[in-house]
């Protein structure tokens, strides 16, 4: 289902190769066209590996909230690989589907709390160009989340800025990883 890459994928190999390949197999059934790209540059597919174990780390914000920041940045960015693995990552981590599928059109959906709301605008804000965070929306997340969370929501929609707008730079698309979770985006 993948689809044509500005860049040629690129066929891991050696040892490290084999590793990554069978651990990306492991988790999605396949090779994801990300690594296939960044396979070109070993720093920088390390870089990412990096950005994904940390970010893994980190419990300060509600894994709801960040999956629907997430999959707003997808959606405004037009990232279909990123919306498709962030709605198989958060029915992996039994986050709330029925929202995420929700996510893309979040305005006219009556699904979702003021927090959430807030959290989808702040996701929106951050990745418009200039970014449009206002004192008031932050005000309001700052006394909904306190500091921590904020902190770290702020940071997740700011690597799901990074990876969206360089996948959908590098033309990398959606793989069907949701398809395994039956996802209906109509």
């Amino acid at each position: 289902m993948a689809g044509h890459t500005r860049i040629p994928r690129a066929e891991p190999t050696g040892v490290y190769g084999a590793i990554v390949k069978r651990m990306s197999r492991r988790m999605l059934g396949e090779v994801a066209e990300p690594v296939e790209v960044a396979w070109h540059n070993r720093k920088i597919l390390n870089f990412g590996f990096s950005i994904v174990r940390q970010t893994k780390r980190w419990d300060q914000c509600d894994e709801n909230l960040k999956s629907f920041a997430h999959l707003a940045v997808a959606t405004m960015a037009g990232c279909s690989f990123c919306l498709d693995f962030g709605y198989f990552q958060a029915h992996n981590s039994g986050l709330d589907m029925v929202k995420a599928q929700a996510v893309p059109r979040w305005r006219a959906s009556e699904l979702f709390t003021p927090l959430e709301r807030d959290v989808l605008a702040y996701a929106e804000a951050m990745t418009a160009t200039p970014p449009e965070v206002t004192d008031e929306l932050s005000a309001r997340l700052l006394a909904a989340l306190g500091p921590a969370a904020l902190v770290e929501l702020t940071m997740i929609v700011a690597v799901a800025n990074l990876t969206a707008r360089g996948n959908t730079a590098l033309g990398i698309s959606s793989q069907g990883f949701s398809d395994s979770c039956v996802v209906s985006r109509a």
